[in-house]
C-alpha cells in the first residue's frame, strides 16, 4: 500500500449544507475516492446535516446520484458504493435554531474518542451560528476539527467577525480554513521545484526574473450563482483567496523546513509586503470587466447582465467578472519586478496556469539571421493537463549554420508518473482528519488578503469606476491588455490555449 492510500484514523465527517451543490458536486466524491483507495477505515461515518426534510434514505439516493454524475464512469463501482453508502448518515437540523439538534447528538453519542471534523459548506453567515450551536449542544471535543469554506467574510470587518464567533468555540490549531487550489498536485510541486532543485532558486529574484503572471481562467459564467455573485464579484470571489494563496508561493521566502507553522510564517511576510493600491495609482494598476454576449466553445451565451438579471432586480449590475492587476512586492528579493494577476469569467479556455518570464540575456553572440532570442519561461499549469514546461533556446537540428529557435521541457504528470492522483479536496479532507494544517489558511493569512484586497475595493468605489465591457470567449477587456503592455510585456495567451 502506498504512503497516499494508508489508512487514516477513524472519524465521523459532518458536512454542515450537505445537501448543497458542493457537497453533493466535490466533497461525497472526494470521500468516496478516498473510500475506495482504502484510505477509510470501516468504523468511519460521513453525516449530511442541512434543513431538507429527507430521511437517510432520499439522502443516500441523492448521493448515489451525485456521484454517478460527477465521477468517470470507470470511478463509481456497485461494491465501493454498497461500503460507501453504509457510511452515509442524515440528520435535519436548522442552523438558525435549535431544532434538530437533540438529533444530531444522539447521532454522535458514544463516540467522543474519534476525529471529528465539522465541514461548514454553507454560507460564511452560517460559521459563527453553528459553531456556538455545536458548543452549546456539547458536541465539540478534544478531538474536533472545524473546515470554514471560501469566502470567509466579504470584507475586512465580515471576516475578523467570523474568525471571533468561530474562534470563541474553536482554538486556532482546529480551525482548518481551505483553499482548494494549495491541495492541487502542481500547486504542491511548486515547492519540490523551487526548494528540492540547485537550478532555480539561485535565479527566483529581481536579478533574474523579468515578471510573473498568473491567470485562472473560467469558460464557465456564474451558472446560477447570480445571487450570490452578484453580491461578490471576481475580486473578492477568487482574487482574495486563490490568487493570493498562488502569488504567497511564488513569492515567499525558503521556510525553514514543511513545517506547517513554517510555510504560512513565509506566505504572511508576502501578504505584508505588498504595495498598497489606492486611488492614487488604482487606474495604473487595476482593470475590472463584465462579459458581454458572445460564443464560447463555439456555442452562443449570454451576457452577465442576462444571467445575472433576476438577483439585480433588472437593473444594470456594476459586479465585475472579470480582474485584471498589476501587483509588487515590496522587498529585497522582488523588489521591481511586476507580478501580474487576471480572473474572469466566459474565457476562451478554462486553465490555470503561473508564468515566470526570466530575463533577456544581456548579450547576443549571434548573428542576426539566427532567429529572435526569447526570454527563457516556466510555465507552471494547474489545470487541465497539470504540468511544469521549460522554455529554453535551442539550435534547429541541420547544416547550414546558427538558427535559433525555442524549445520546450514539459513534465507532463499524467504521462511521467502514470497514475491517478488525488485531486485536491481528497487530499485536503484527509489532511484535516490528520491535524496537518500546512494547507489551510491561518487567520492572519485571511486577514492580511483582506486588509489588502479592500483598499483596491475601496479605492474603485471612491472613483465610482465602472466595469469594462467584453466579448465572452475573449482575454477581457482591451485595457487588459493595455494593462500590461504599457509595461513592454505580453500576456502569455498563446501559451495557455496551446494546452
Amino acid at each position: 500500500m502506498t504512503a497516499h492510500t494508508a489508512p487514516v484514523e477513524t472519524f465521523d465527517y459532518l458536512v454542515f449544507g450537505g445537501t448543497g451543490d458542493l457537497a453533493l458536486r466535490k466533497l461525497l466524491p472526494a470521500l468516496y475516492l478516498r473510500d475506495k483507495a482504502g484510505q477509510i477505515t470501516a468504523e468511519s461515518r460521513i453525516m449530511a446535516v442541512s434543513r431538507s426534510q429527507l430521511d437517510v434514505a432520499g439522502y443516500k439516493a441523492k448521493a448515489e446520484e451525485a456521484l454517478r454524475r460527477h465521477l468517470h464512469s470507470d470511478e463509481f463501482d456497485e461494491a465501493t458504493w454498497e461500503r460507501f453508502g453504509a457510511r452515509l448518515d442524515y440528520v435535519a437540523a436548522d442552523a438558525t435554531s435549535t431544532q434538530g439538534w437533540d438529533g444530531l447528538r444522539a447521532h454522535l453519542e458514544g463516540r467522543d474518542g474519534v476525529v471529528r471534523v465539522f465541514y461548514l459548506a454553507t454560507s460564511p453567515e452560517l460559521f459563527g451560528p453553528i459553531s456556538e450551536r455545536l458548543q452549546a449542544f456539547g458536541l465539540v471535543t478534544e478531538k474536533s476539527r472545524v473546515v470554514l469554506e471560501k469566502p470567509i467574510g466579504r470584507d475586512l470587518e465580515s471576516a475578523k467577525r467570523i474568525n471571533d464567533e468561530v474562534g470563541g468555540v474553536f482554538a486556532e490549531e482546529q480551525i482548518y480554513r481551505i483553499d482548494h487550489y494549495l491541495g492541487k498536485e502542481t500547486v504542491q510541486n511548486l515547492l519540490a521545484l523551487r526548494f528540492a532543485n540547485s537550478l532555480f532558486e539561485p535565479v527566483w529574484d529581481a536579478g533574474h526574473v523579468d515578471h510573473v503572471q498568473i491567470t485562472v481562467a473560467e469558460t464557465v459564467g456564474v451558472e446560477g450563482r447570480g445571487g450570490y455573485y452578484d453580491n461578490s464579484g471576481a475580486l473578492r470571489d477568487m482574487v482574495q483567496n486563490h490568487l493570493m494563496q498562488l502569488l504567497c508561493l511564488v513569492g515567499m521566502e525558503p521556510p525553514v523546513s514543511l513545517d506547517q507553522e513554517a510555510v504560512r510564517d513565509e506566505k504572511i511576510k508576502v501578504l505584508r509586503s505588498l504595495k498598497p493600491i489606492g486611488v492614487e495609482n488604482i487606474a495604473a494598476c487595476t482593470v475590472r470587466g463584465q462579459y458581454r454576449a458572445g460564443a464560447v466553445n463555439g456555442a452562443a451565451v449570454g451576457s452577465y447582465a442576462e444571467e445575472a438579471g433576476a438577483s439585480s432586480g433588472g437593473k444594470p449590475s456594476n459586479t465585475e467578472t472579470f480582474v485584471a492587476l498589476k501587483v509588487e512586492i515590496e522587498n529585497w528579493r522582488w523588489s521591481g519586478v511586476p507580478f501580474y494577476l487576471r480572473t474572469g469569467k466566459r474565457m476562451p479556455a478554462k486553465v490555470s496556469e503561473i508564468v515566470i518570464q526570466f530575463r533577456q540575456v544581456p548579450h547576443s553572440i549571434f548573428p542576426r539571421g539566427a532567429g529572435e532570442i526569447t526570454p527563457n519561461l516556466l510555465v507552471v499549469r494547474l489545470q487541465p493537463d497539470e504540468s511544469i514546461r521549460l522554455n529554453l533556446m535551442a539550435k534547429d537540428p541541420g547544416p547550414g549554420g546558427m538558427r535559433l529557435r525555442e524549445a520546450s521541457l514539459n513534465l507532463s504528470f499524467a504521462e511521467t508518473f502514470k497514475s491517478r492522483f488525488p485531486d485536491a479536496y481528497e487530499r485536503l479532507l484527509m489532511d484535516v482528519v490528520r491535524g496537518n494544517p500546512t494547507l489551510f489558511m491561518r487567520r492572519d493569512e485571511v486577514e492580511a488578503a483582506w486588509r489588502w484586497t479592500e483598499s483596491i475595493l475601496d479605492a474603485w468605489a471612491a472613483r465610482g469606476d465602472t466595469v469594462k465591457p467584453y466579448i465572452a470567449g475573449t482575454w477581457g477587456p482591451s485595457q487588459s491588455v493595455a494593462l500590461i503592455e504599457r509595461d513592454g510585456r505580453t500576456w502569455h495567451d498563446d501559451a495557455m490555449t496551446a494546452g
